[in-house]
């Protein structure tokens, strides 16, 4: 714990505790829509924008959400129009972003292998203030978007077609979407990184899932879960000196076996205290 008292350490821990809030927040509609893994496609653009960082010596976070962004507003478009299948996009996006980055990586001045791992698997101990100035705006961000959109990202995330007969402006919740999530997955590249970044919006969403019902408890729960895990990464990996992002991840899947053993258990408890009752016999019998 005496790390903690190190700026370094401080700020890793402000930058990990505001991605475990956004991030789930983003997550639970994601997970709605059945795009969970979404964010390992954005996740391997944004490695191309990091790239262009490198190479016009620039912000690589802020040149990850410029690539980023645009990438995932391709793919929603392209899904809309039906002209390629979701699945497809998403493989057009893994593929293309990842080419692209370690190409482009490679030209750079800065091309070190140690260089590009900060970047795909995070490296919250060597994040500046200026790193956390734009992880702090950027996060609050999407978290005030996610929360003050709640309703309408619901209903869009639950019946896309109801949405749009209610009303809602159904293209621009869609590339809303794509945006925070582009935003989302560049800002917790130094949280967890580039290749680990979905998971950070996923798991404390079914680790909610397994002990809550309503969208907006489950939604809580999640950002909850998130906060800890993410937290609690930070603290465990200064500790045992691990990856804090690898660390992390591995916390919120503590989280979910946790609640799904909770959740079974419980179930078996209502089952014990209130047993099935036997159905009445018929009064009246059919012989064919």
């Amino acid at each position: 714990m005496e790390l903690l008292a190190y700026p370094f350490m401080q700020r890793a821990l402000i930058g990990a505790l505001i991605i475990g809030l956004a991030a789930p927040a983003l997550g639970i509609y994601l997970v709605q829509r059945r795009l969970s893994l979404i964010g390992d496609g954005i996740g391997h653009v944004a490695l191309t924008g990091v790239g262009v960082g490198l190479l016009t010596n620039s912000s690589p976070v802020l040149t990850a959400v410029l690539v980023a962004t645009i990438g995932a507003v391709g793919v929603e478009l392209i899904r809309e129009r039906g002209r390629t299948s979701g699945d497809l996009a998403l493989a057009l996006l893994f593929y293309g972003g990842i080419a692209g980055g370690v190409v482009l990586v490679g030209l750079s001045d800065d091309s070190s292998n140690s260089n590009l791992m900060q970047y795909l698997f995070g490296s919250l101990i060597t994040t500046s203030v200026q790193d956390i100035a734009v992880i702090g705006g950027l996060g609050v961000a999407v978290l005030v978007a996610m929360l003050a959109l709640r309703p309408a990202l619901f209903a869009l995330c639950n019946d896309e077609e109801y949405a749009r007969v209610s009303g809602l402006p159904v293209r621009t919740l869609n590339i809303l979407l794509a945006v925070t999530t582009a935003v989302t997955v560049t800002i917790a590249m130094r949280t967890v990184g580039l290749l680990l970044v979905s998971a950070l919006m996923v798991v404390p969403v079914a680790a909610a899932q397994q002990v809550t019902r309503g969208f907006r408890t489950t939604m809580s729960a999640a950002m909850l879960i998130g906060v800890g895990a993410a937290g609690a990464g930070i603290v465990v990996s200064a500790e045992i000196d691990t990856a804090p992002g690898a660390t992390t991840v591995l916390l919120a899947l503590v989280a979910f076996l946790g609640a799904t053993l909770a959740a079974t258990v419980r179930r078996a408890l209502v089952r014990r205290s209130h047993p099935p009752v036997a159905a009445e016999p018929p009064d009246v019998v059919l012989h064919g």
